[in-house]
């Protein structure tokens, strides 16, 4: 599992920071989380394909989490994109998105299709054979989602020293991958467990964007791999959390500490503050693992 932080701070995008945008590698999907303005640049910065994302991931309607979104969505057409795109976000996204493509005259030559959410309850918005997506209700001054990423248990790994050995045919293989026991040539049924290893443990991830403090999200999020939690302010600004609807670097690692999480990312910080390791620092005596978003930095989690 791959993180590639595009953007990290709150408000208005700066020469040397940008707005919240991140890339999540995960089960062989790249998904798009939050698209600020000046994304697109950022991912050629990262050198990150584009035709490989699929699918985009917003939380909210403020701009500096979706104004980079039509600017994306016009280049993908520019470079004559085929693959089909999804994008997931609260209910008008779709309205704000396709009104100025029309009026630009600038509709997709690739298939467009917008997931509107509304619900205040979490809710499976993607699955495949590999991972689930599901929504985290935040609160915020406007309707607003995070979102929890979650692999399926893999396939078990084969020990092909061992099949042979056991003079399995390769035929079976595949049933072998999959948690079967088999016959080898001589029609003895060979143990699973045997002959191959353990899948890796399935990673998740959970993207908290803006929001108060919400102890409710905790059990959706319980024993989380990785959790990315907006950290707007220091405490000696904790009063200002209440009129913003954000949330302090302690308030982040609370949240980490309850649900269990085995690293906590912060992000989202206020441009008021000149040094990042005071967010560190706060956080840290709450939470023991907690690490520092920066606009192109990659974590990887195996």
């Amino acid at each position: 599992m791959k993180l590639t932080i595009l953007g990290c701070y709150s408000a208005t995008p700066r020469i040397l920071s940008n707005t919240t945008s991140q890339v999540l590698e995960i089960s062989n999907h790249m998904f798009l989380i939050d698209c600020g303005e000046g994304t697109q640049v950022q991912l050629r910065k990262q050198k990150i394909k584009f035709n490989r994302i699929k699918h985009i991931f917003i939380s909210h309607l403020h701009g500096d989490h979706f104004f980079g979104l039509v600017g994306l969505i016009s280049t993908f057409r520019l470079l004559t994109r085929e693959a089909d795109l999804h994008i997931y976000g609260p209910k008008g996204i779709k309205d704000v998105i396709t009104l100025q493509m029309k009026l630009a005259d600038s509709w997709t030559n690739y298939k467009l299709y917008f997931h509107e959410l509304t619900s205040h309850s979490s809710e499976l918005i993607f699955e495949d054979d590999k991972v689930q997506v599901y929504t985290i209700p935040l609160e915020h001054r406007v309707y607003t989602n995070g979102y929890l990423f979650k692999e399926k248990e893999g396939e078990r790994k084969l020990n092909i020293g061992a099949a042979e050995d056991a003079n399995i045919n390769k035929a079976y293989y595949r049933k072998l991958k999959q948690g079967f026991d088999v016959e080898n040539e001589e029609g003895e049924l060979i143990k699973n467990e045997l002959v191959t290893y353990k899948a890796n443990p399935p990673k998740s991830y959970a993207f908290c964007s803006d929001t108060i403090y919400k102890e409710d999200i905790v059990p959706i999020i319980k024993n989380v791999d990785v959790l990315y939690h907006e950290s707007t302010f220091l405490e000696q600004h904790a009063h200002l959390t209440l009129k913003t609807k954000h949330s302090t670097a302690k308030e982040a690692a609370s949240i980490a500490k309850k649900a269990n999480a085995g690293t906590l990312i912060l992000g989202h910080y206020s441009s008021r503050y000149p040094d990042l390791e005071d967010f560190k620092t706060e956080a840290k005596t709450v939470f023991s693992n907690v690490e520092l978003a920066e606009d192109g930095k990659l974590f990887e989690f195996n």
